[in-house]
């Protein structure tokens, strides 16, 4: 792959449904706790068969018009396809209330092992990697935080990382109060490093990736029922709202980040999950009207 194809497959890979950007920002106003309604600013390309966790467009475009070549991006995620919709039926009737099945079910292979003695009664919080705690591109940025190398149909391109500003409070308080699950639609081989770099403190307690998503209508979906956790006692934080269309009652919005480096998102969310930590049951909060909503 030479490097006007890369170029041309990142910026094809950018491309954002009308479940992302604009498209949810009147939802995410009156969802988001603290949301100050400020522009996102776009403009940077991410990896190619990185980061796909986002919502499509029936026929996808870019912000150029471009479509999207669906066949590229199938190869690049070669070997690691996500569930068919086949196993939607499967785990359809486990995504409200207790995930554990009866006993004239299957059993199911849930996602994480058993909670370790010091999570035990904590809630379980899903965490997004791309957007939401960081963004990354192809395309050199001079304040750069983490350069990855990631392996592409045999070529190794460099990565571009900027962490999003107070990630690193964030994470911190976050693994304290919760037991903290990192879920992203990205690759491995280009998340794993990422977050080996990003969370200094063992914050996650497991790291999930694309492999790990129900394919869905286009969207790499993140079914919190396949978790092993009560769903009363699940959150997950997510700046796309196609992740969560499964469980949208358990979700806290956060708005996309580039390179705004002004941003306090993360900063102004962590009352709001200080108050969540205390609770038994995260609907008697989220199902709850929120202020705007």
């Amino acid at each position: 792959m030479d490097s006007s194809a890369v170029i041309t497959q990142i910026s094809k890979e950018e491309a954002r449904g009308p479940l992302r950007g604009k498209g949810t920002r009147a939802a995410r106003r009156g969802l988001q706790p603290g949301h100050r309604g400020r522009r996102e600013v776009g403009g940077r390309e991410s990896p190619p068969g990185v980061r796909l966790g986002g919502a499509r467009r029936s026929q996808p475009e870019n912000e150029r018009g471009e479509s999207l070549d669906s066949g590229r991006l199938r190869d690049v995620g070669r070997g690691l396809a996500p569930l068919e919709h086949s196993r939607l039926l499967e785990v359809g009737k486990l995504r409200q209330g207790q995930p554990h099945p009866s006993p004239q079910q299957s059993p199911v292979q849930y996602l994480l092992p058993e909670a370790k003695a010091q999570d035990s009664d904590k809630i379980c919080v899903v965490i997004d990697l791309d957007e939401t705690l960081v963004h990354s591109s192809f395309k050199p940025v001079n304040n750069a935080d983490f350069i990855i190398p990631v392996e592409i149909d045999g070529v190794v391109h460099q990565v571009y990382v900027l962490k999003r500003p107070h990630v690193d409070e964030f994470l911190q308080r976050m693994g304290e109060l919760f037991e903290c699950v990192l879920f992203t639609a990205s690759l491995a081989k280009y998340a794993d490093p990422v977050a080996d770099l990003l969370d200094k403190w063992g914050a996650f307690r497991a790291r999930l990736f694309r492999e790990s998503c129900v394919f869905h209508r286009g969207n790499y979906v993140k079914d919190l029922s396949r978790l092993g956790r009560d769903l009363r006692r699940v959150l997950i934080l997510d700046n796309s709202p196609a992740s969560y269309v499964f469980h949208p009652d358990n979700a806290v919005p956060v708005a996309s980040w580039f390179d705004n480096m002004n941003d306090t998102e993360l900063h102004d969310l962590l009352p709001f999950f200080e108050q969540l930590s205390r609770v038994d049951d995260v609907y008697s909060v989220l199902r709850q009207p929120r202020p705007g909503s």
